[in-house]
């Protein structure tokens, strides 16, 4: 049986350079604009929301990633807290999580999909959950969060 020509208008991956290039500028914009403190080589989705309210506290490391629909949040109104909120370097924050205002995230750590991280966490750590816990400590990982062991084995 003869497989049908793969077309080219069908590879997704002649989108990289666009959504790279509209990563890049949406970063830049953030930075020069609204004054954020993004490290050049970090990443994160188009639908990651930054906090507008006070954009001067939002600090995100080196080869970091944030995945859709993550949070970033400096503020609470209803508290009056404006707080500075850090995330470390090589860090991969999961789609849909949220990150309080004032938290800590050490370098190189994985937030999972959906946590709710309240209190700031040491470098090399595996947290997720309602409110986030630590899962698991002393981890190594690479870039943008990918576990070295797993790269190792691919």
């Amino acid at each position: 049986m003869k497989l049908p020509p793969r077309t080219h208008w069908l590879h997704l991956n002649r989108l990289a350079k666009p959504r790279s290039w509209a990563i890049d500028m949406r970063r830049a914009w953030l930075r020069r604009v609204w004054k954020m403190d993004l490290d050049p080589t970090c990443s994160f989705s188009m639908s990651t929301r930054f906090d507008f309210t006070y954009p001067e506290g939002v600090h995100v490391g080196a080869y970091t990633y944030l995945a859709f629909e993550s949070r970033i949040l400096t503020h609470d109104q209803t508290r009056s807290m404006w707080r500075h909120t850090r995330i470390g370097a090589n860090c991969f924050i999961g789609g849909r999580s949220m990150i309080m205002p004032g938290v800590e995230i050490g370098d190189g750590c994985i937030v999972g999909a959906g946590s709710i991280v309240t209190r700031s966490v040491g470098p090399g750590c595996v947290i997720a959950g309602n409110p986030a816990r630590v899962l698991r400590e002393g981890i190594c990982v690479g870039r943008f969060g990918r576990l070295v062991k797993q790269d190792a084995r691919e």
